[in-house]
């Protein structure tokens, strides 16, 4: 098992992960580079006592890596900023550290150039809010030493997670491919005049999302019949969206520094005293608790 516990990364993904290893009382310590960054995580503590004592904010990184057996990368979704991490924690991990990324993109192999310490990483791929959503993806590579992804997969079962390993690296995993197939084709039919924004996530929330909180796609291909099926993909494969490249409609948006919640501006608008985050929460926490109740059935 993996007593010591760093997370490298501070942002919205790095503390979130920080503070649920904190609330299973394990000893965890959080990096960052930017002490700005570490004040507004202490500081969003005070409302989380409980896990206090068990979580330690830094911006050493020798002093946050140097005891840890195991290491969360989850710095900006940038490869240089990345591998200049991976290039200074070679100074200082453990041989026997286990190195992880979150990364939500990179596939493994890209990670792993150039690094010494490249058999011991993996990819962990939690989710926002990572202390509600189960899954964690894990992906390791040919190289990875034999067990590790399994060692890993069992240390965070032990937490509750519901772990799946990756057969083959591939960039976006499973999740995000799917998610950006979804989200191509949401902004193509936008894009078409076909439906608006907020008609596609209401077509979306109280049809096909409700199902595949219950089941997943192949399960719901199975009940409404594989020769049905098979009949829709041959319609409507050929007409989806054949983008290459992020849809236009997003990389407006970024163009025009509308982010979404973050900004308080992307495809809706969100004021200054927005509850929405805290809402997807309670939402989130409630299908949560009817499926845990579900599956138990």
């Amino acid at each position: 098992m993996f007593n010591k516990i760093t997370v490298l990364g501070t942002g919205t993904m790095g503390d979130g992960i920080a503070r649920f290893f904190a609330s299973q009382k394990s000893s965890v310590t959080a990096y960052d580079i930017d002490e700005d960054k570490i004040i507004a995580a202490r500081n969003g503590l005070h409302s989380q006592e409980p896990i206090r004592e068990y979580l330690t904010y830094t911006s050493n990184l020798k002093e946050a890596i140097s005891s840890a057996d195991i290491i969360i990368e989850s710095v900006s979704e940038d490869l240089a900023v990345k591998r200049q991490l991976y290039n200074d924690i070679a100074r200082w991990v453990k041989e026997d550290a286990v190195i992880s990324s979150n990364t939500s993109s990179y596939p493994l192999a890209l990670l792993i150039v150039d690094q010494p310490f490249a058999r011991r990483m993996i990819i962990t791929h939690f989710f926002n809010p990572p202390d509600l959503i189960p899954l964690v993806e894990i992906v390791q590579h040919e190289s990875t030493v034999p067990g590790l992804a399994g060692k890993v997969a069992d240390f965070l079962r032990y937490f509750g997670k519901v772990p799946v390993v990756l057969k083959k690296d591939i960039n976006g995993f499973v999740a995000n491919r799917l998610q950006a197939a979804v989200l191509r084709e949401a902004c193509f039919l936008v894009e078409s005049g076909i439906a608006g924004v907020s008609d596609i996530d209401t077509v979306m929330t109280e049809s096909v999302g409700m199902r595949w909180a219950i089941n997943g796609p192949f399960r719901i291909a199975d009940l409404g019949g594989l020769d049905v099926w098979q009949k829709v993909c041959d319609n409507l494969l050929p007409a989806l969206s054949p983008e290459k490249a992020a849809p236009e409609m997003i990389s407006k948006k970024v163009k025009e520094k509308k982010l979404g919640l973050k900004t308080g501006q992307g495809f809706y608008q969100y004021d200054a005293q927005d509850n929405n985050a805290a809402s997807y929460r309670q939402k989130l926490a409630g299908l949560l608790s009817l499926k845990q109740t579900t599956d138990k059935q």
